[in-house]
């Protein structure tokens, strides 16, 4: 693979894209931001061809309105195959796709929509690598409002080793890089605790709440979650901030009213 100097970002404006960014220009690289915002549509093509002319590499951190599993499948391959043939015209030498670990265990749902978003990259003509990543540090607080109901939270009862967005942001552009040639895990420094998580970041901002563990015995992938099927494997990289520091550093504490 030759020298890469320019890298465009799918979904450069997402929890995951906006630290790619970052990082990639920390780092001294020419970064072209594609998103709705900046006229780029991975779905409808629209901007993409011009986006894309003269970029070495393309990192696809991209996700669609929707986490049921169809229309989530529709938005993963559609942009996959969509990036493949702009990409492959523009001689980009490598597609880098984020998925999610675990996700292959799914028999239904948003993971086995990344499934099919990884078997559709990878079956491009562009180079592809994939790169599956524990649960994001910033993914706690969108779960605790999905389980609000008044002053209880219910939270899925589940083992995870979450991890920092712009700790998967600097695997992307490693493996986008060339710095490593093949990362399949990253994920955060130690196992914790959804619902502990979730505790720690409702006392941080002082929220009189009480967090409930749940699960669904009638979800065929119930099993999954506490069974340790969405831990990374023993060649993953681990790296932090734990849960606790990410909040601490990251997240404005309240005073209790």
């Amino acid at each position: 693979m030759q020298n890469i100097h320019r890298i465009a970002v799918a979904g450069a404006t997402g929890r995951v894209g906006k630290h790619v960014v970052d990082v990639l220009r920390e780092r001294g690289y020419a970064v072209v931001p594609m998103s709705r915002a900046t006229g780029v549509d991975v779905i409808s093509g629209r901007g993409l061809a011009d986006a894309l002319r003269g970029v070495d590499a393309i990192i696809d951190t991209a996700t669609g309105p929707s986490a049921e599993e169809q229309p989530a499948t529709d938005f993963f391959v559609t942009a996959a195959k969509n990036l493949q043939a702009a990409g492959h015209t523009a001689g980009a030498q490598r597609l880098v796709v984020v998925s999610i670990i675990g996700s292959d265990r799914f028999s239904a749902g948003y993971g086995a929509a990344k499934v099919a978003h990884e078997q559709t990259a990878l079956a491009g003509p562009v180079p592809a690598r994939v790169v599956r990543a524990a649960q994001f540090h910033e993914f706690v607080a969108q779960l605790m409002d999905w389980g609000r109901q008044g002053d209880t939270v219910y939270v899925q009862n589940m083992r995870t080793q979450l991890v920092a967005a712009r700790t998967v942001a600097e695997a992307l552009a490693d493996v986008a890089t060339a710095k490593v040639d093949r990362l399949d895990e990253v994920a955060g420094p130690r196992e914790e605790s959804l619902v502990e998580c979730a505790r720690l970041l409702a006392a941080h901002r002082a929220e009189v709440v009480r967090i409930e563990a749940v699960s669904n015995p009638s979800d065929p992938d119930n099993g999954l979650y506490m069974s340790g099927g969405l831990l990374p494997g023993a060649g993953a990289r681990l790296a932090g901030p734990t849960f606790e520091q990410w909040l601490d550093a990251s997240v404005p504490a309240a005073s209790a009213v």
